[in-house]
């Protein structure tokens, strides 16, 4: 292997270098292969992941366990309503007895401070499956997606349209800035990226020749884009009248097919699931040819099984 990352925490797409991440990819890439020949590959034999939900998902608890699985470790199902994690018990404490029992901790919770603390006090490596600031699994797994349908990723154009302040389109943000992509982020001035976020990325973004772009009028940002990239307008816990307001605002920025028109030929969509069709994209765009997101989402085991193998 080309870098070590034996022990390493997963948290943000920031703490890794460019040829770190490139590493990732390229470990990914060689698993799924694997997977297809049907050649196995055990390197986490006897291992156990812990995996802690504070926050339900689909493709999170599913890539991640199939994936230590099909590594040859076993993954641990592990619910907020089991654990005494912030009931009673801090996270200190509870990362120090984990840390005793797993080879490694997977978490998708609310509070990145959570997972911070996680790793600051575990000694095992702790991998984000998503907080309420960033979701690096998803933003490198895409990595590997537009390698695969582009050939490339330098100099890719890639256009987010919709809520710029989530936790997406963070990630996908510092993704961009580390290997040399330009990001254009198309939302109204209130669903803006967090300006820490945009600090960080813009020091990446000079090393690797990437730009950062922040605009509102949705054609403007999607011209000549390579790829198109929406997520859900609405969370859970929204009111009625929180999600009708946040329709009504989010609505010129909807992937349809008039919007299509301004990308690149062969521009490829992108979503990170699940997709409310007729919201921020349009039957037509989610089902066409030109929609990637089912081997999107596929690709989420084989970079997560990258980052296990590599860290664990």
């Amino acid at each position: 292997m080309a870098v070590n990352l034996k022990s390493r925490d997963f948290i943000s797409l920031r703490d890794f270098t460019r040829e770190e991440l490139l590493q990732i990819l390229d470990t990914a890439k060689m698993l799924k292969m694997h997977s297809r020949t049907g050649e196995e590959q055990k390197p986490l034999e006897g291992k156990t992941l812990g995996m802690i939900f504070t926050k339900p998902s689909t493709r999170t608890r599913i890539s991640f366990e199939v994936g230590i699985w099909q590594l040859g470790g076993v993954g641990l199902f592990l619910s907020s309503d089991e654990l005494q994690l912030r009931r009673g018990e801090t996270i200190e404490d509870t990362a120090k007895v984990l840390s005793r029992y797993l080879d490694g901790i997977m978490i998708r919770t609310y509070a990145h401070q959570d997972v911070v603390d996680l790793g600051k006090y575990s000694t095992i490596p702790v991998i984000n499956g998503l907080t309420d600031l960033l979701h690096p699994c998803q933003a490198a797994s895409d990595l590997l997606t537009m390698r695969e349908k582009l050939g490339r990723l330098q100099g890719v154009n890639m256009t987010f349209l919709g809520d710029g302040g989530n936790n997406m389109v963070h990630s996908l943000i510092n993704a961009a800035a580390k290997v040399g992509m330009n990001i254009t982020v198309g939302s109204p001035q209130q669903y803006r990226p967090a300006a820490e976020v945009l600090a960080g990325a813009e020091e990446d973004a000079r090393k690797s020749g990437a730009t950062i772009t922040l605009c509102e009028d949705p054609v403007e940002a999607v011209n000549d884009a390579d790829v198109v990239y929406a997520d859900v307008w609405v969370s859970m816990g929204d009111d009625e009248q929180q999600r009708q307001k946040r329709l009504d605002e989010l609505a010129p920025y909807q992937v349809n097919g008039d919007i299509w028109k301004y990308t690149a030929d062969e521009a490829i969509f992108m979503h990170c699931l699940p997709a409310h069709r007729g919201e921020e994209v349009s039957a037509g765009i989610l089902d066409g040819p030109m929609s990637v997101v089912f081997d999107q989402a596929e690709n989420r085991l084989h970079l997560q099984k990258a980052i296990m193998a590599l860290t664990m």
